[in-house]
């Protein structure tokens, strides 16, 4: 397994400036973010350039205020097409693929007025044309959509990783897992790991507080020997918020977990 930090946490001006603070505190990618307005793509000289430079960038996480499964449509269209152009973005950086939740912040059954507009049968038809579209994109262009799943406060559409896993009708359709998450949805966060082994392309970590590890209580040994019980061999992506100044911190967070890989 490698470790990867989401380029917003690192210091520096440049990606090239961000990598190499990341390689000498521990880490071995950059995760990189991928805004709304087709920001994204019109990075992708300054992305080429980085890569040229031995910027290593695998994966792309989404960072827009709509997403694929909104109930309006005109916003969940453009999430679509957002999404379409990351994923070519990042497969001319010869990179891994696009996260993506289904909704965030859309909607939360634990708050008034507790039920969405939409049924739980129209909520799935929403996902599956748009994860069915953006998968074909993906085939086409050697890449993965990675859907993952956030918890009850954040989205009401998929929430744990079997969730996730029923929307992997293609190859090109895979799972991301957060520990975050996973801590609050999954009753057993190891057995959902091994169940969803086949169909986890990626991971995404932070504590149960959300902040960076070491400073939860999450069972890191546990996670990560399942992990690497299963077989996986990707990259573990820092997404969190970041306790104390990124200089002490993320050297900190490395060392925190090679320790147990």
């Amino acid at each position: 397994m490698k470790l990867a930090v989401q380029e917003q946490l690192l210091p520096g001006r440049t990606l090239q400036e961000k990598f190499a603070f990341a390689v000498d505190a521990g880490f071995d990618a950059i995760e990189l973010r991928g805004k709304g307005d087709f920001h994204f793509a019109g990075r992708l000289t300054e992305l080429k350039r980085a890569l040229a430079d031995g910027v290593v960038m695998p994966t792309v996480c989404v960072d827009m205020p709509h997403s694929i499964g909104d109930f309006d449509p005109a916003r969940r269209t453009d999430a679509i097409q957002q999404l379409r152009s990351q994923l070519t973005v990042i497969a001319e950086l010869g990179g891994i693929g696009v996260t993506t939740p289904a909704s965030y912040g859309q909607f939360s059954r634990t708050l008034p007025p507790f039920e969405p507009p939409r049924t739980p049968q129209q909520d799935r038809e929403v996902l599956a044309e748009a994860l069915g579209i953006l998968g074909e994109h993906a085939h086409r262009n050697g890449v993965l959509i990675m859907l993952e799943p956030l918890n009850r406060y954040e989205n009401h559409m998929v929430n744990t990783l079997a969730e996730a896993v029923s929307y992997c009708t293609t190859d090109s359709i895979r799972v991301v897992g957060d520990t975050y998450h996973m801590n609050i949805e999954e009753d057993d966060p190891c057995r959902s790991l091994v169940e969803a082994a086949p169909y986890l392309a990626h991971m995404q970590i932070s504590e149960s507080n959300r902040n960076q590890p070491g400073t939860g209580h999450l069972d890191w040994g546990a996670q990560l020997a399942t992990l690497d019980a299963i077989g996986y061999d990707g990259y573990l992506a820092l997404d969190c918020r970041l306790r104390g100044e990124p200089e002490i911190v993320l050297p900190q967070t490395a060392t925190f977990v090679r320790k147990y890989l």
